[in-house]
């Protein structure tokens, strides 16, 4: 095993593990989480299933997820016995990886074989979404720093790095709590989209022409998913603001805070495009994919972010 290889390992288990997102979300737009029955592994009891779309997508899910499953697990048996790999913080997201794939697909499992309610069902997305984080970690930090083995120096970056910058301890806090929140919007999201609640708020930024409406059923659902939406972005904003002045408009975590912060207005701004195709099936299933992409991305940037704020945490 070389440092490329290893690299090429980290970045094809990444990739692997963002169709595995993609595929999960295919399945609950078109609906095709009974595309094989009640069956697992199997798909209506054959190992190649009867051409349906339905079965096809679901049966498409489960093969992605498999093979995704075998690059993960031997990129945790890498990063674990060949020792220019092993380190604290390779270990820790190659486990992370392999830990939350494994609960996902115990999860989805279940979901096949014993119906579940969409309160569960919402959970497998943040799972998966775990999952591609900690697979992204992992290649973000094999491309940054070259391994001992290759007898190089780390690759820098002009901007200052996080470890030269010091912050107070209580934006780590803070930057959990955020992260935590964020997490809460998209599993609301992940719920509205297995209760196909998305409906309910007609519109877009109001709410059924109204900026507060009627706060029962699914709309309550829907418009506390928008509201939730909106704070984070602020949220978000006034944390970059924050970060750019301690550290430096320059600084590493200034640049992770300012993608942060074009991600989460992007997000916005494709939850609303969702609530325009909603009416048109085949294009809302590529306005979902949108969403789901954006929002993947913009979790694995505050967990990013979270990472190199504790690093330059101080009391």
């Amino acid at each position: 095993m070389t440092s490329q290889r290893y690299r090429l390992l980290t970045l094809l288990t990444c990739i692997g593990m963002f169709l595995v997102l993609i595929a999960g979300v295919l399945v609950t737009n078109t609906d095709s989480g009974r595309g094989c029955g009640t069956d697992w592994p199997l798909c209506n009891g054959r190992f190649v299933p009867a051409y349906t779309v339905e079965s096809m997508v679901e049966y498409s899910h489960r093969m992605i997820s498999g093979l995704v499953g075998l690059l993960v697990g031997a990129t945790y048996l890498v990063t674990h016995f060949w020792k220019p790999a092993r380190n604290k913080e390779n270990l820790l997201y190659a486990g992370g990886a392999l830990l939350f794939t494994v609960m996902q697909a115990i999860l989805g499992a279940m979901a096949v074989i014993w119906e579940q309610s969409s309160l569960v069902l919402a959970l497998h997305f943040g799972i998966s979404l775990f999952a591609f984080t900690c697979t992204w970690l992992l290649y973000s930090r094999v491309k940054q720093k070259t391994l001992p083995s290759a007898g190089q120096e780390s690759t820098r970056t002009s901007s200052k790095p996080a470890s030269a910058v010091t912050l107070p301890k209580a934006l780590f806090r803070s930057m959990i709590a955020i992260l935590v929140y964020c997490y809460g919007v998209v599993y609301l999201g992940a719920y509205i989209r297995h209760t196909s609640s998305g409906g309910a708020c007609e519109g877009w930024p109001l709410c059924n022409g109204e900026i507060v409406p009627e706060l029962s059923g699914s709309t309550a659902v829907a418009f506390a998913h928008r509201l939730a939406a909106l704070i984070l972005l602020v949220l978000v904003a006034i944390l970059t603001t924050y970060v750019r002045r301690a550290a430096g408009k320059n600084s590493e975590l200034a640049s992770i805070a300012n993608k942060a912060l074009v991600l989460v207005f992007l997000q916005v701004l494709s939850g609303g495009l969702l609530s325009f195709t909603l009416s048109n099936e085949d294009v809302y299933i590529f306005t979902g994919l949108l969403h789901t992409i954006i929002i993947s991305a913009l979790f694995s940037m505050l967990v990013l972010l979270a990472i190199r704020t504790r690093q330059s945490s101080r009391e």
